[in-house]
């Protein structure tokens, strides 16, 4: 019997380690194939992807791809968890938004997994008078209540302390939060509140509720309207150090101010993304609760991204707030809250309020995401990409104390203007399909019923903007429903193929679902005359176009095309223009509308 040596891995010792530079060398001869003549550092940046704020994601980590000592679960600086237990407990808590009183909802999601309420009330929810009915048989001493009042904090927490009175309820057991947020207010309505009346509930929930927190610091307005993981966390490393300063000025101690605080956050469907964005917020306030003296752990409540819920082929959602609330789980996010799939087109109904749900009931419970601390520490690129977004977000924390704080940099514009310069970049990537969007920039249905829901409560506005990633193509969409109608058919393009299918199969399909995400139907079956479109498309190969493209563009305008299309690159006489993988489709979508007299 052969006796194996205890030094490592040895049923893998007679494989040669292989080197970093051999790596290399093995990609630069897959991209001399491709054309790339490049070499070393060179041909890994050509398999680079940049990512806002100036990070990029490498084809490669390895071990030399170091980060500081992230520590242990429950230890600062907490980037591996707030608990030394994480979520294997129970998992996280699955806290459910409530923007209207919808008979049975409030019960039902909490007999059916959920386990906090997140209660919106006044602007954008519903009536505070109604809070009482809205807890109505709801065991207030088992189930936390979040609540999101906006300038009617303080009179809805005095009606929920009053209705846990009322109860019986010790004040010991009561768990939840005010959800005061008075900046978070202001990035939304562009309206200064009074911190006065905040700090008294901080103070009263310091003195007489330990389980209850007054205030919470919500990361969403400036995710919302366009910002980036950073700036995202930046803003809200800020509103929380303002909060920290307004507390320990009325008199709270540091701690039994950070003790009041609660972190909200935007999950999105970049899974990586996220769960580094997640464990960066706990490093970075593990690192002002040190300078501050107020030694813990952030408390975090992660929201699946609104920014990232589509109007059309909502179905699509599922998938995306799955991998949101993935990325949440294994980021180590305390609580989650599912938007529904519906939630962009208004009050969710039933079946997408138990699709919320159980979504997180399947990870913790059939996926057992929850029985693993921190699942994703020790992977080499996720704590490099932790590490450099901790850096960018900590450098755009300092530039927004320099200009005065978080209140200064929203009353002077300056956070409104970083945040557009943001979203403008990205929206160029929506328009041009490099980010593409399932079911509304990619493989958009336009056969497809929409779903529509009863109208949901305005939400405050005034100040910062609410941007979405289908906006663009929304809009385009928009236009085609108006002339379908009006008229009883969508506006047509028709696709002019040459040759085999072989030949011009590809490009078709691309020019196919190109068009169709502005709403406009292409037509491929019989000739240009028949087909009621007043735009044409020629389709099929490089070798093809160079022998037929002039003859066939010629026989289109013939047939009545007033604007002819080529589907590729290239300069061919009798072309108009050219659609490719990486034009700006929102400006080609919204010129064709405009010329085929789309409204």
């Amino acid at each position: 019997m052969t006796v194996l040596p205890d030094d490592g891995l040895p049923l893998a010792a007679e494989f040669p380690d292989t080197t970093h530079e051999q790596w290399q060398r093995l990609v630069e001869g897959v991209l001399r194939k491709s054309g790339k003549d490049v070499s070393g550092a060179a041909a890994e940046d050509a398999l680079s992807t940049k990512l806002e704020d100036g990070l990029r994601t490498r084809p490669l980590y390895t071990a030399r791809d170091g980060a500081p000592d992230p520590g242990l679960p429950g230890f600062a600086p907490y980037l591996r968890g707030g608990r030394p237990e994480g979520n294997t407990a129970g998992g996280w808590d699955v806290r459910q938004q409530h923007t209207a009183l919808t008979e049975h909802a409030v019960l039902a999601d909490l007999e059916n997994g959920g386990t906090s309420l997140w209660l919106v009330l006044g602007e954008g929810g519903f009536p505070v008078a109604e809070l009482g009915r809205a807890l109505e048989g709801v065991y207030l001493d088992l189930a936390p209540v979040v609540l999101d009042a906006g300038r009617d904090t303080e009179r809805a927490a005095e009606t929920l302390l009053r209705l846990y009175a009322e109860a019986g309820v010790d004040a010991g057991a009561v768990r939840g939060n005010l959800g005061g947020d008075p900046l978070g207010y202001e990035a939304r309505t562009g309206t200064a509140l009074d911190f006065a009346p905040y700090a008294a509930l901080a103070a009263r929930c310091a003195g007489q509720y330990p389980g209850l927190r007054a205030l919470t610091v919500d990361a969403l307005p400036y995710h919302e309207a366009g910002g980036s993981a950073a700036q995202e966390l930046g803003a809200c490393l800020a509103t929380g150090v303002a909060y920290l300063r307004a507390l320990t000025e009325a008199g709270l101690s540091a701690e039994q101010a950070a003790a009041q605080l609660e972190f909200r956050y935007a999950a999105t469907a970049d899974q990586f993304l996220t769960v580094a964005k997640l464990r960066a917020a706990r490093r970075l306030w593990a690192r002002v609760a040190e300078v501050c003296g107020a030694p813990g752990a952030q408390v975090q409540h992660a929201v699946t991204s609104p920014v990232m819920m589509t109007r059309r082929d909502p179905w699509v959602n599922m998938l995306r707030t799955t991998v949101a609330t993935l990325a949440a789980g294994v980021g180590g996010a305390d609580s989650v809250t599912v938007l529904p799939f519906d939630h962009a087109l208004g009050l969710p109904d039933s079946f997408a309020r138990r699709i919320a749900r159980n979504t997180s009931t399947i990870l913790i419970e059939e996926s057992h995401l929850a029985r693993v601390i921190d699942p994703a520490g020790g992977s080499w690129y996720v704590e490099r990409l932790t590490e450099e977004l901790a850096q960018a977000a900590w450098e755009f924390f300092r530039s927004i104390e320099r200009d005065g704080g978080q209140a200064a940099v929203l009353r002077s514009g300056r956070l409104r203007t970083d945040l557009a310069a943001t979203w403008a970049e990205r929206s160029e990537k929506l328009a041009k399909r490099r980010e593409p969007i399932t079911g509304v920039s990619e493989f958009p249905l336009l056969a497809e019923k929409p779903v529509e829901r009863v109208r949901a409560p305005e939400p405050p506005s005034g100040g910062l903007p609410r941007v979405r990633r289908d906006e663009g193509y929304e809009a385009l969409r928009a236009r085609s429903d108006a002339h379908l109608s009006a008229t009883g058919a969508r506006p047509r393009v028709f696709l002019a193929t040459l040759g085999s299918a072989t030949e011009y199969t590809a490009r078709a399909t691309f020019a196919a679902n190109l068009f169709q995400a502005g709403g406009i139907e292409p037509v491929t079956e019989g000739g240009f005359e028949a087909s009621g479109a007043t735009q044409a498309v020629l389709c099929s190969s490089d070798a093809l176009y160079a022998e037929q493209a002039q003859q066939a563009a010629e026989s289109l305008r013939a047939a009545g095309a007033r604007h002819v299309f080529l589907a590729g690159r290239g300069d061919y006489s009798g072309i108009d223009s050219y659609v490719f993988a990486g034009c700006d489709a929102v400006d080609v979508l919204s010129a064709t509308l405009d010329r085929m007299g789309v409204s």
